[in-house]
């Protein structure tokens, strides 16, 4: 029992399998006569469709169907639902909040509204034969003035993108105390305002997307087989908004997926087309995109345009926040588009007692591709723009960085704390979690090193980012355990794994329980006949809402079994324990293991009239708060002045996580959370030309992702308190490594740059950025 217990290191289990090439992506489902669709996509950033012509292209060998937005009209097939609705939270946080969702065909109509917009569907027996009919499609285009940047399609006198979105707005939310804002500015000592750019961001997945549709006419059912974080979402989306469907007529089935962050969260125009014509056709449908398709289609993240304002007394006290952000919708209402720059902007309380925020968000319409939730979905936006503040308050006020956050510090003794926002922190350290950061980074000894640096031509800097934020929110989970005849266990979980280690994770919770080895429980994910209910994966809360559910359900198992082995050992079930698998009768050496518990269960003499056979068991959890997982992240980084070039030199992580499960997962999510963070901050930027809305980095040639050989070792250092409000005391980590990166790094770069004259820079800092920063000063 204990090589699997809580907090041991167990190596993931499902990786023997991905390492040698036996895992079951979507490329690797077949099913028999299968035909091959291919989308043409719009080359316009917004343009008028005139006519389609495909008469060529139909007459072409193994072409099966070319479908148009006329065609799905006619079929009744839905379009893309949003039905996210902004938050209310804070003491004025708006009654509600109108959002105008046009609608988001999964082809186009009569306009084409970003480049790379579905247009037409070709349907052919070989991939080959599906693209060559393409390039024989005449489409009849009106191009149209394209807005690129929300300043464009707000700006009097931009065409509207939809009629029904005046001004190209989807909604204006605001939340917070708009009073008490107001108030703390006008007694306030110094103000510190920062405008920053957090870029727009491409997901960049190692599996691009893909969906195979079924369609069986003897029952009417249709079967999506493809890759994403919530199957139970699609199904719903596909039932209730796209074929109108009850919801038994619709599977969803996943395998295993190589990377979401939040972009493989939504429905797709691509995986409904393919059940559409699987329809059609009677045959089975399938489409893999290319890398190219992904930079086109795949929903984008981030893209929001933030001023920040942070009101001061004169020992440096934060009196309120002011934030008024314009967010970048792109062309459609991704299904959860409006979520990361509304709700989440909780994370703006950060770590300190700031007694008022106020937040307002503009949604703008532009002709690019949707933005939706990507890896921390606000969250990290709200760290970035509250810790560069911190560090531009410290410059205005003279203030050394770290005294102002320490005056500012939400205190163990204040927990639980309501922020303005309307979260309660219950648990915390993070002053504890700051000292422990800086002494493992040496922010004390850094003077030297940054002399060391100057005497080879170079400049040092080093900065850190101090975050918590809300994960783990209030959905529900329905978790199932089942024994088998033979003693195993099979846990049936509506989480959906996406490279994160569910198999390991979920397995590691039920043998630690049960006593058993972790090869001896089976994870069921993904599969919506199988898995009844479930919300998928998403905000860092599979393990603290699904886990906690499972651990419930293990929990009823054990008992049941308990009275089951009573009856075995003819004793009371008060009497026994479970110890490594087996039910023993306290002080003796009795037992009855779980085999034989569990081939009690199936045997008819000892089934209850009118009870199913087996030993299994059901759990639902919801939490009633969330949990709140903090950190401090310190980067040091030495540029070539003459260059531009950066080097990260260290980067350390102090994190609280409450009690964890497996420390090798938590590290590993460090580690791909930091890498995501690095990379927008320091390479990564989504470029669009601003006239014609051509995509210029539609390639990892244009696109750059940071390499194992740009980074550091990491240094991770847990500093746990546990959740009070999570069975499992767990906070969760998925997200915190984006979260903490961008402001880190941006800040240990402005820490090199601001002695050099340089105000300000935004992401990405790549060479060119800081040289040109740099240059500026020399002028």
């Amino acid at each position: 029992m204990g090589e699997f217990a809580f907090g041991q290191p167990v190596r993931r289990k499902e990786d023997p399998r991905l390492l040698t090439g036996r895992g079951t992506f979507i490329e690797d489902r077949r099913l028999p006569g299968e035909a091959v669709a291919y989308v043409l996509r719009s080359p316009h950033a917004h343009a008028r469709i005139l006519g389609i012509d495909k008469t060529a292209a139909a007459a072409l060998p193994g072409v099966l169907a070319i479908l148009t937005g006329e065609d799905l009209a006619a079929d009744g097939i839905g379009g893309i639902p949003c039905e996210f609705t902004p938050p209310k939270f804070g003491v004025t946080g708006m009654e509600n909040c109108p959002v105008v969702r046009p609608q988001f065909p999964a082809l186009a109509r009569d306009r084409a509204r970003f480049v790379g917009e579905a247009v037409a569907l070709i349907v052919a027996e070989t991939a080959a034969a599906a693209r060559d009919a393409a390039e024989q499609i005449l489409v009849d285009y009106e191009t149209l003035p394209a807005a690129i940047a929300p300043a464009d399609a707000t700006s009097p006198g931009a065409l509207q993108i939809h009629d029904e979105a005046p001004g190209n707005v989807s909604f204006r939310w605001h939340a917070g105390d708009r009073p008490g804002v107001e108030a703390g500015f006008a007694r306030a000592h110094r103000v510190a305002a920062i405008d920053v750019v957090n870029n727009r961001v491409a997901i960049a997945a190692m599996e691009t997307r893909g969906a195979l549709g079924a369609y069986d006419a003897a029952t009417g059912r249709l079967t999506l087989y493809t890759g994403t974080q919530m199957p139970h979402g699609l199904k719903h989306d596909l039932a209730e908004h796209v074929f109108h469907l009850p919801p038994e007529r619709i599977r969803v089935v996943v395998g295993d997926v190589g990377g979401g962050f939040g972009a493989k969260n939504s429905l797709y125009p691509e995986q409904v087309l393919v059940l559409w014509a699987s329809r059609r056709l009677s045959r089975p449908v399938r489409w893999i995109a290319d890398r190219g398709e992904a930079f086109l289609g795949d929903y984008m993240g981030r893209d929001n345009l933030t001023r920040g304002e942070l009101a001061l007394d004169k020992d440096g006290r934060i009196l309120a926040l002011r934030v008024v952000t314009t967010a970048n919708l792109g062309a459609y209402l991704a299904p959860e588009g409006p979520l990361s720059p509304t709700s989440n902007t909780t994370a703006l309380a950060g770590v300190y007692r700031t007694p008022a925020i106020h937040v307002t968000v503009t949604g703008v319409f532009t002709n690019t591709v949707p933005t939706d939730v990507y890896r921390g979905a606000g969250r990290p936006e709200a760290t970035h723009l509250l810790e560069r503040l911190i560090e531009a308050a410290a410059r205005e006020l003279g203030m050394d960085t770290v005294e102002l956050r320490r005056r500012n510090l939400i205190s163990p003794a204040e927990l639980p704390f309501k922020t303005s926002l309307g979260l309660l922190y219950d648990s915390g350290e993070f002053e504890h979690v700051l000292d422990a950061a800086l002494a493992r980074a040496d922010w004390a000894g850094f003077a030297a090193r940054r002399r060391e640096s100057e005497t080879r031509g170079k400049i040092r800097g080093i900065g850190f980012a101090h975050y918590v934020e809300r994960v783990a929110g209030n959905w529900p989970e329905t978790s199932r355990l089942e024994i088998t005849r033979e003693g195993r266990a099979i846990a049936y979980v509506g989480a959906m794994s996406n490279g994160q280690g569910h198999e390991t994770a979920f397995a590691q919770l039920v043998a630690a329980r049960l006593g058993i080895g972790i090869d001896e429980v089976e994870v069921v994910e993904g599969d919506t006949d199988r898995v009844a209910t479930g919300h998928g994966t998403g905000g860092s809360a599979s393990l603290g809402i699904a886990g906690a559910a499972l651990d419930g359900a293990v929990i009823k198992v054990i008992e049941r079994a308990k009275h089951m082995a009573s009856e075995l050992l003819e004793t009371a079930a008060a009497d026994i324990e479970l110890v490594d698998g087996r039910f023993v009768v306290a002080g003796t050496d009795r037992f009855v293991t779980l085999a034989e518990v569990a081939r009690m269960a199936f045997d008819p003499r000892f089934v209850a009239p009118g009870a199913a056979p087996g030993l299994g068991e059901s759990a639902d959890y919801r939490p009633k708060n969330p949990t709140f997982p903090n950190g401090c992240h310190v980067a040091e980084v030495e540029i070539d002045p003459e260059t531009g070039a950066l080097a990260l030199l260290g980067y350390t992580m102090v994190h609280d996580f409450g009690r964890v499960l497996n420390p090798l997962l938590v590290e590993g999510q460090l580690h791909g959370g930091v890498a995501q963070g690095l990379g927008q901050a320091w390479l990564e930027r989504v470029a669009h030309d601003p006239e014609s809305g051509q995509l210029l980095s539609g390639s990892f040639m244009d696109y750059c992702v940071p390499r194992a050989g740009d980074l550091p070792e990491f240094v991770f250092v847990e500093r746990s308190t546990p959740s009070p409000v999570n069975p499992l005391g767990i906070k969760g980590c998925g997200e915190a490594g984006a979260a903490g990166a961008p402001p880190a790094l941006m800040n240990a770069i402005m820490s090199a740059l601001t002695p050099l004259g340089v105000p300000h820079l935004d992401m990405p800092a790549t060479p060119e950025r800081i040289w040109r920063a740099i240059e500026a000063t020399r002028r």
